[in-house]
């Protein structure tokens, strides 16, 4: 039996698999949930992995798989899911420019469908750096990786300062085209309309907070009119 916490968070951890094809991080959770510390979501993981509910994939960060659910939230004893956060082995690209509206999907018989989506130019992972403008190539995406609505586009990370998030120099993320987010979503920021970053956004007193997820990066405040958010996060490709 699970308790009210632990089925609070497995239900939150399944409804962002299915909206976003990739799991909240633990700022998110801890966020969603209403507690002080990362800490207590450290528990409430572990409690569910011991049950046998979800399963942390070895070295991928932020990698999170529903294993069953209990009944409460549709499940049964033996059931099981395929949600969990797989990062594809796909080429980084460089790019930049308008986002574009995805490809048809390409399905057969033996492969899943996919998506062909625009690869707009490299995103600052570290210091804000020159704005996207160009299209430079596409990029094929599962198309379960993609939430049903919107339009998405690809970017190449450059720098650190999102590692605590499981977010690597190199690494390929799947954005979705809007212009708003909840505090504590990581997006892509425009920043005094010329400068593109990815960040986690916090409104703090009429500001606009950029919180990196690495300790060696300082939180970035600028006033609400020079922040313009370009997309959300929500999946994550990364070349070995």
């Amino acid at each position: 039996m699970l308790t009210k916490k632990q089925l609070d968070l497995l239900e939150f951890i399944h409804r962002r698999l299915k909206a976003d094809g990739v799991p909240p991080s633990f700022d998110e959770m801890k966020i969603a949930l209403d507690l002080r510390s990362k800490s207590g979501i450290h528990r409430l993981i572990t409690a569910l992995e011991e049950r046998g509910f979800i399963r942390r994939l070895a070295h991928r960060a932020r990698a999170i798989e529903i294993l069953r659910l209990p009944e409460s939230l549709g499940g049964s004893a033996d059931s099981a899911t395929s949600h969990g956060f797989k990062p594809e082995v796909l080429n980084g690209g460089r790019a930049s420019a308008p986002a574009a509206a995805p490809s048809a999907s390409v399905t057969t018989a033996s492969t899943p469908a996919v998506l062909e989506l625009p690869v707009m130019g490299r995103i600052a992972a570290g210091v804000p750096i020159e704005a996207i403008n160009q299209v430079s190539h596409q990029i094929a995406i599962p198309q379960a990786m993609l939430s049903s609505a919107g339009h998405h586009y690809a970017l190449e990370v450059r720098g650190d300062s999102m590692i605590d998030a499981g977010i690597n120099d190199g690494d390929i993320v799947v954005i979705r085209e809007t212009d708003t987010a909840d505090d504590g979503d990581i997006v892509v920021a425009l920043v005094q309309n010329e400068e593109a970053t990815l960040k986690r956004i916090f409104r703090r007193d009429g500001a606009i907070a950029l919180e990196a997820e690495n300790p060696a990066y300082e939180t970035r405040t600028y006033p609400e009119d020079q922040v313009q958010i370009q997309g959300r996060l929500v999946g994550l490709i990364r070349s070995y």
